[in-house]
């Protein structure tokens, strides 16, 4: 008779899940190749392995589908796309008590739905904004004047009038709350400055200064060689703008 000791189950466990990492890293790769390009393997994978326990152990996704869905969803919105003012709608739908496939499904034709208004053909809009970014991180000018919210709010309509009009006024005023709330934590000390960090937000979530997707935001933020608040938030524009001519430089996306 065979005999599975429970040393032999958590190696064949571990393979799996070695695996299953494996399959969902080289689909991310090709779901957003421009976004794989600049963050490589090693990164991707640590970026898969958070979205897998996230939503197992807060939303309790355990199938495939699900699972893929919800690491397809980080690379579209963010990391914490579920925590995020702008996507009220995916916690929504999160934490109703529907099985975990429905969920999915619902989460999927809310995606679509937001991919034809906002994104645009091929992502067209998308690429579009990330263009208008790329060029006020390059601009060397005063973004505006008069106040800050006001002016941050008129900012994002222009980068992306599309998501701004989709989203609507009650998460972009959420979205400034949070951004000011970093800007004030890292002490910078221009508009320019906070304005960007609200940007970078509105660009690739509201929580892109602790996200995996994008470590060259929180190794800025958080580097202590970087003494003076203003040297920090010049250097988060200039890798601000390395990493947008980076993606930026992939014709697919």
């Amino acid at each position: 008779m065979l005999v599975i000791r429970k040393e032999q189950i958590e190696i064949l466990e571990g393979e799996m899940m070695k695996s299953f990492e494996d399959e969902m890293v080289e689909h991310l790769a090709e779901f957003s190749p421009a976004l794989f390009k600049v963050i490589k393997d090693e990164q991707m994978r640590e970026v898969v392995r958070f979205g897998i326990k996230r939503s197992d152990e807060e939303y309790g996704f355990t199938f495939r589908g699900p699972i893929r869905l919800y690491l397809e969803l980080m690379l579209l919105f963010g990391s914490h796309f579920d925590s995020d003012p702008q996507y009220p709608w995916a916690i929504q739908i999160l934490k109703t008590d529907a099985v975990q496939m429905d969920r999915a499904e619902q989460l999927h034709a809310k995606t679509l739905d937001y991919q034809e208004k906002v994104s645009g053909p091929d992502g067209v809009n998308t690429r579009k904004a990330l263009e208008q970014l790329s060029f006020m991180t390059r601009e060397p000018r005063q973004l505006f004047t008069g106040d800050f919210d006001t002016g941050i709010r008129q900012e994002m309509k222009r980068v992306f009038p599309q998501k701004a009009s989709y989203i609507g006024e009650d998460s972009l005023t959420g979205l400034i709350r949070e951004g000011r709330v970093v800007s004030e934590k890292y002490e910078f000390p221009t508009v320019r400055g906070r304005a960007l960090m609200v940007v970078l937000m509105f660009a690739f979530g509201h929580g892109c200064s602790n996200d995996l997707l994008y470590p060259w935001i929180s190794r800025t933020l958080t580097d202590e060689r970087i003494i003076e608040p203003a040297a920090r938030e010049e250097r988060l524009e200039k890798k601000a703008t390395t990493w947008l001519e980076h993606v930026l430089s992939n014709p697919r996306e």
